[in-house]
């Protein structure tokens, strides 16, 4: 298998997504696939790599993303009107991986995985070279239904433990692979003035519980928010600013995504 042969060969370790934590704080940025289109999604995820980035989400546009804010429920409008779905986000990240080996992973719904087809998703994400995936709306103890498919083909289910987790923190952290999702505050995805959840008893948790890096993310947008949190947690995850930023300036988006990541790096490091 493929993967298989590129850790023997290249002395990768088991996951992918370990290489985005080991020089340091992570700086993890999301985009929509899609918006505006797939070419400029693509030549985004190679600016944010270059500027300093350690991993990639890519979000795979849904009509319904009940976790996401307005910024990116409209990217997620955009890309579904432009014709954006699944199979050529696939060859999106079979391109982008002819010129990186940045850890990647989609962030997305059960339901678009349950119509590609379980065993079909997992293994179209082994054979184009994503390392994982984030589902919000799959509850914990459902996860059973995709796990046999995720570890036959060694895609990481990255678990989302959010500030009302409370007692089922260890048992969340106890099954994380690649890393853990904390998320920052109640509610959607979008940018915040200010984050108040008490954040450093629930990595103090996590990272009594498992070895798997955490990372910080909803509503992080400037670089005193990512310095401030990357001192709690091993990485931040940064997606609705990258998002207004394409927004903004549509095909012209690589070179300001990449200014705004590198800030957002060097705040962190």
């Amino acid at each position: 298998m493929q993967r298989l042969l590129q850790n023997t060969e290249e002395g990768l370790s088991m996951s992918n997504i370990d290489n985005a934590f080991k020089n340091g704080k992570a700086f993890i940025g999301f985009l929509t696939a899609g918006d505006p289109d797939l070419n400029t999604t693509k030549e985004c995820i190679i600016a944010m790599q270059e500027a300093g980035a350690d991993l990639i989400e890519i979000g795979i546009p849904f009509s319904d993303p009940i976790a996401e804010g307005s910024v990116i429920q409209s990217a997620n409008i955009r890309a579904l009107k432009s014709g954006t779905n699944l199979s050529e986000i696939f060859n999106l990240v079979k391109q982008v991986r002819t010129k990186t080996k940045i850890p990647i992973v989609f962030l997305t719904y059960i339901n678009p995985i349950f119509n590609f087809g379980y065993e079909r998703f997992f293994k179209t994400c082994f054979e184009t070279g994503v390392d994982g995936v984030i589902i919000p709306d799959l509850p914990f103890e459902e996860k059973e239904e995709i796990k046999e498919y995720a570890e036959k083909y060694e895609t990481d289910i990255i678990s989302l433990i959010a500030p009302t987790s409370e007692d089922r923190i260890k048992t969340i952290a106890k099954e994380a692979k690649g890393f853990v999702y904390i998320v920052s505050s109640m509610g959607v995805t979008g940018m915040r003035s200010e984050i108040t959840t008490d954040l450093t008893s629930i990595v103090k948790i996590v990272r009594e519980t498992t070895k798997t890096p955490a990372a910080i993310g909803f509503g992080i947008s400037t670089p005193e928010q990512a310095k401030h949190f990357a001192r709690i947690a091993d990485g931040v995850i940064v997606g609705s600013a990258i998002v207004k930023i394409m927004e903004k300036y549509g095909k012209d988006s690589p070179e300001y995504v990449y200014n705004y990541v590198r800030e957002m790096k060097e705040a962190i490091k």
